[in-house]
């Protein structure tokens, strides 16, 4: 099993560690506060769970996972990110985030300013376009009728490759959307992006199958 290092553990960085851990895999969490917030999450969590800083996240994880707000990417360190494997959940709100002059005039995405900040590493976008709480309730295993689909982008093939069979083993089939360009199809408000798990703030979802998200993907 793989480890997993997780650089900010709010809503979808601890429901990924939840999920990661049920499937087998230690996780390394941590946030900007520093590791002592996180006692109550790690001792949920049990033996398979630390905390740490982000750049000892980093550097214990096979597989890193980015989980902040877009806002706060760049004052990561990418040194020890550098020849791993990153999962980009961000996506841009300016409302939160400022307004972003690339993102706005469609000249970049949300994965490719990450990948820049992160030269080193293999940027995979994922698990960007799904409430926490549905990520939470519609994981399923391998083979499920039920089971539903991810989209993710990237532009290397093997560290895509990584993430699909890390999404597979915390209950969810994938689907390879392209380059990492191409998560501009799942950011917010395209066809993609949340309602197709459920309505927000009803936490028990509905499933949405491979075809399903490839449809939604074509359509934006």
């Amino acid at each position: 099993m793989t480890t997993i290092g997780l650089i900010g553990s709010g809503n979808i960085g601890s429901t990924v560690a939840r999920l990661a851990v049920a499937a087998g895999h230690d996780v390394v969490l941590s946030n900007s506060r520093g590791p002592q917030t996180l006692e109550e999450l790690v001792a949920e969590l049990g033996p398979k769970a630390r905390a740490a800083t982000p750049a000892e996240a980093a550097a214990a994880g096979d597989i890193v996972v980015v989980t902040v707000p877009l806002h706060a990417y760049s004052a990561i360190p990418a040194g020890p990110v550098a020849g791993k494997v990153l999962i980009d959940t961000n996506n841009y709100y300016p409302e939160r985030d400022g307004v972003i002059a690339e993102l706005e005039d469609g000249s970049t995405t949300t994965g490719e300013l990450v990948q820049r900040h992160f030269a080193g590493a293999s940027v995979v976008k994922a698990l960007n376009n799904i409430w926490f709480e549905h990520l939470r309730t519609l994981a399923r295993p391998s083979g499920a009728p039920d089971r539903s689909a991810l989209p993710i982008a990237g532009d290397d093939t093997a560290a895509k490759k990584a993430v699909a069979g890390f999404l597979d083993g915390i209950g969810y089939d994938t689907v390879d959307i392209g380059p990492l360009a191409e998560n501009r199809r799942t950011q917010r408000d395209t066809p993609v992006y949340v309602a197709p798990y459920g309505a927000y703030g009803v936490p028990v979802g509905t499933p949405a199958g491979a075809q399903a998200v490839r449809d939604l993907v074509a359509a934006a």
